[in-house]
């Protein structure tokens, strides 16, 4: 996708200011970022236990690679007004609706084709930091579109507040989750839910080397 070098210098420059609130106000330390693959299709998939991830996220990856785009899908209410609207969408937002969104998914896809883009696959916010169980739908996606898949744990950022100083969180990316043997396998909504589930088992596996990981939430 192409997209201007004033947008893509807005984006880095915002990020870099709620990068410096948050790492120098506050502690967010961010590890892992040389998993990130500088192009090609790159699918962020994380724990979902706050608000702040979808600004903090693309601070922690335009780090690595500034002057890119992290695109993210998020809910339609977000888009009601206008101001809002342009801010989402100038940092690369996108509309969900919440029940099944053919033109919101067929934009995912495209995008995985060659950009970078963050995802919750559980779908929901865990406050208490418990660890959900991916969507179905996700896996589908994966499938489809085959990008890097990097796990990424978020902790800490569901006790912040805001404003707030001292306050301590961590972004860590792994290593770039393998699919090669769910690929051959049919297209199915088995794959799928084996996909999804190894990308989960990626992210629970990130939180125990945090001794973060406090366990599944109920589905």
């Amino acid at each position: 996708m192409n997209v201007s070098f004033v947008r893509r210098l807005w984006v880095t420059f915002s990020a870099f200011v709620v990068g410096s609130y948050a790492s120098f106000l506050n502690r967010l330390k961010v590890r892992g970022g040389e998993h990130i693959p500088a192009s090609g299709g790159v699918m962020l998939a994380s724990n979902h236990i706050s608000a702040f991830e979808t600004i903090f996220l693309p601070w922690a990856v335009l780090k690595t690679h500034p002057l890119q785009m992290v695109w993210a899908p998020a809910k339609e209410e977000l888009f009601e007004k206008p101001f809002q609207r342009f801010i989402y969408s100038s940092w690369g937002a996108f509309p969900v609706k919440r029940k099944r969104d053919v033109k919101a998914g067929k934009v995912l896809n495209d995008l995985l084709l060659d950009q970078k883009v963050m995802l919750f696959p559980e779908g929901t916010r865990h406050k208490d930091g418990l660890l959900g169980y991916g969507n179905r739908g996700v896996g589908k996606v994966i499938y489809d579109t085959r990008p890097a898949v990097i796990p990424t744990a978020l902790t800490g950022l569901n006790h912040w507040k805001f404003p707030s100083v001292g306050a301590r969180a961590s972004i860590i990316f792994g290593s770039q989750i393998n699919f090669d043997d769910l690929f051959k396998r049919e297209d199915s909504k088995e794959t799928h839910q084996l996909i999804v589930e190894r990308v989960m088992q990626g992210i629970a596996e990130l939180l125990k080397e945090e001794g973060a990981y406090i366990g599944r939430a109920d589905k």
